[in-house]
């Protein structure tokens, strides 16, 4: 930022400027460094530089206001982990609430400005949409990370040393996650399926019913997937809400739902056997592109213009009776004459429906979207088994149900709940529920829940460290230690003493070899994760340790920061 100092009227052009005095100097003709220019009358003008609002963080202060940073982001989701973690609410500039446990959402809702804070979003970002789950393990983990690098620094260790040894830890944890994860069969065991869908849902506001949304996840996926390219196409699973009810009223429904009802409230509400026309074309005459005026002078003209718009709609109505058609779904709206026009002829119409809905249906349906009434065929119908129109409730919300489609291959998930917080939320878990199933459909190997991956990780990491020779092995010793945050934030979300159960697992773990050893947290009296069903995927777990890595990596290389006073300060 500069300011400008121009030359008054009347007074001479090459009268000083004062600026800032250096220390010892008198000051008396001192010329600040700036530069002379001149503006379009002709008066020339000083342009200062303003490089004293500038300031700089170096070395040392630079590395730890950037991990204090981090830290900060980090401390502020650590509650929110495991099945006792807390919900945060997020207030928004709106005044709109949000209250969720997900790290990726609050993270996003959050008005972040630092910038080394704002990496950490993004880092929760990424695993959000890679993996759809653990979104709030990678933070706290990254914030650990460089709490055990700050110490490292303060030794006098090279952050580049610390990164490299940082990197070789990882390498060794995710080997070790890899041998400890044991493989499922998918197809025959929908059951561990389900128990990693209810893993996923029950850190979340909808844990009471994890069992019953864990299955309908299950199902949803597993009815779209492509098992041959070991693949799902989320486009295929639609999440509908709807305000009312309890959150058990939520169902899977095998077809679609659109949130509309029939134009004419004398339309039948059922259709059976439905051969519906997909129509991108409005249901009305032509309207020329160009600007135009029409003069109609006598009422035999008028009465011209009229008839020719009636064999337009007669047109495109024998049109839809030609091909078959008993339902008409619209993309665009269609006036009352149209709309009695349909009734009159006992076709079922739905209008303004949405390009995204209109492409769900035409998918689910084995059907076309027909942009003009001329192309209309029977082969280009949309076939289902019924469309019906349910209500809900004492209110007149009504929705379409489509089912028994041709190609069941689309199907909805309609989530229930007491107002509208309790359904965007039920929604936000479902996918994450979803992304975790479908990670097992691509890779079908688990790793145990509550801590013990990281456990292990943490004595594979120390026992290789002191194999190591070089400088790395302080560092390596730290990135174990850092891991140890995960047990820890789920003991202590759940009422237990963090340091006496990391000790005692640890110990197990030790003990017994059995790497499945993690935090009660539900107080089951069982420690093994296999038996307690509590478990998620080796390639959640595995993104997770080197994504956080490589973050940490970033951060620790930077040791010059630049930034206006006004951020630094405040």
């Amino acid at each position: 930022s500069s300011f400008l100092v121009r030359r008054r009227p009347g007074h001479s052009s090459r009268r000083a400027v004062r600026g800032p005095h250096p220390p010892g100097h008198s000051g008396a003709m001192s010329m600040p460094v700036g530069q002379l220019a001149m503006d379009e009358n002709g008066n020339p003008f000083i342009i200062l530089e303003e490089q004293g609002r500038k300031k700089r963080l170096k070395g040392i202060d630079a590395h730890k206001a950037n991990i204090l940073a981090a830290k900060a982001i980090a401390e502020s989701v650590r509650s929110s982990m495991g099945p006792k973690g807390m919900d945060k609410m997020v207030i928004g500039p709106d005044g709109d609430v949000l209250v969720t446990n997900d790290g990726a959402t609050i993270l996003e809702k959050m008005d972040v400005s630092h910038h080394i804070a704002k990496l950490l979003v993004d880092l929760s970002k990424s695993q959000d949409h890679e993996i759809g789950d653990g979104t709030t393990g990678i933070v706290v983990m990254a914030g650990s990370m460089l709490e055990q690098a700050m110490e490292l620094i303060e030794k006098g260790i090279h952050p580049l040393r610390i990164a490299t040894g940082f990197e070789k830890a990882c390498e060794v944890a995710v080997k070790r996650v890899e041998e400890i994860a044991r493989k499922v069969d998918i197809m025959s065991d929908k059951a561990a399926l389900r128990k990693a869908a209810c893993t996923a849902l029950g850190s979340k506001i909808v844990s009471s019913r994890q069992d019953q949304l864990g299955r309908i996840c299950v199902d949803a996926v597993l009815s779209v997937a492509d098992i041959s390219r070991s693949d799902v196409n989320f486009d295929l699973i639609k999440v509908e809400g709807k305000v009312g009810g309890k959150l058990e009223d939520s169902c899977l429904i095998k077809g679609i739902i659109v949130d509309k009802d029939f134009s004419h409230p004398q339309m039948p509400k059922v259709v059976k056997d439905a051969k519906m026309a997909i129509l991108t074309c409005p249901f009305e005459p032509p309207k020329p592109k160009t600007k135009h005026k029409l003069d109609i002078r006598s009422a035999e003209d008028y009465k011209k213009l009229y008839d020719n718009e009636q064999q337009y709609f007669r047109d495109q109505i024998q049109a839809l009776h030609k091909c078959g058609a008993n339902l008409v779904i619209c993309q665009w709206g269609f006036d009352d004459e149209a709309n009695h026009l349909l009734y009159q002829n006992k076709l079922p119409a739905v209008r303004w429906v949405g390009g995204v809905e209109l492409e769900l249906i035409a998918i689910a349906t084995g059907g076309r979207i027909v942009p003009r009434f001329e192309e209309l065929t029977e082969d280009k119908l949309g076939k289902a088994g019924t469309v019906k129109e349910i209500t809900f409730g004492t209110t007149s919300d009504q929705m379409l149900v489509i089912e028994d489609c041709a190609n069941s291959k689309a199907v909805t998930i309609l989530v229930r709940g007491g107002n509208q917080m309790v359904v965007d939320e039920a929604k936000r878990c479902l996918h994450d529920a979803n992304c975790c199933v479908r990670n097992l459909v691509r890779d079908p190997r688990v790793v145990p829940g509550g801590g013990a991956s990281e456990i292990a990780a943490n004595l594979a990491v120390v026992e290789a460290s002191d194999k190591e020779q070089t400088i790395d092995q302080y560092s390596m010793r730290a990135w174990a230690a850092a891991l140890d945050v995960i047990p820890m934030a789920l003991a202590e979300n759940s009422g237990l003493s963090a340091i006496v159960e990391m000790a005692s697992t640890k110990a197990k773990q030790k003990n017994t070899g059995n790497p499945w050893h993690g935090v009660d947290c539900m107080q089951t009296g069982q420690s093994d994760m296999w038996e307690q069903n509590v478990y998620e995927t080796c390639a959640s777990k595995c993104s997770q340790l080197r994504l956080a890595t490589q973050v940490v990596k970033m951060i620790l290389k930077i040791d010059d920061v630049i930034t206006s006073a006004d951020v630094i300060d405040g």
